[in-house]
C-alpha cells in the first residue's frame, strides 16, 4: 500500500531534481576555477533558454491587438468623463 504512493512521489522528485543534478555533475570536478565557472554559466544559459518559452508566430498580429484594444480603452475612458455625476 505504501509503495503505491510512494514509488510516484520519488519519480517526481527524481525528474524535478535532475537538471540541477545535471549541473553540478558535468562542472563540479573542474578544477580550474574560471573553467569551473564558466561551465556552471554556459550550462545556466543552456537551461534558462530550454525554459524559455518560444517566441510568438505572430507578432504584428499582437501589435494590432494591443492598438485595437488601446483604441477600446479610450473610448471607454471617454464615455466614462462624459457621464454627469451629480446631477
Amino acid at each position: 500500500m505504501l509503495l503505491k504512493f510512494a514509488l510516484p512521489a520519488l519519480t517526481a522528485l527524481a525528474i524535478s531534481t535532475t537538471p540541477v543534478a545535471a549541473l553540478e555533475q558535468n562542472c563540479r570536478f573542474i578544477q580550474a576555477k574560471a573553467d569551473r565557472e564558466a561551465c556552471y554559466k554556459r550550462q545556466e544559459d543552456e537551461l534558462a533558454a530550454k525554459r524559455k518559452p518560444p517566441a510568438p508566430a505572430g507578432a504584428s498580429d499582437n501589435l494590432q491587438s494591443l492598438r485595437q484594444m488601446r483604441q477600446d480603452d479610450d473610448a471607454v475612458y471617454r464615455s466614462i468623463n462624459n457621464i454627469c455625476r451629480g446631477c
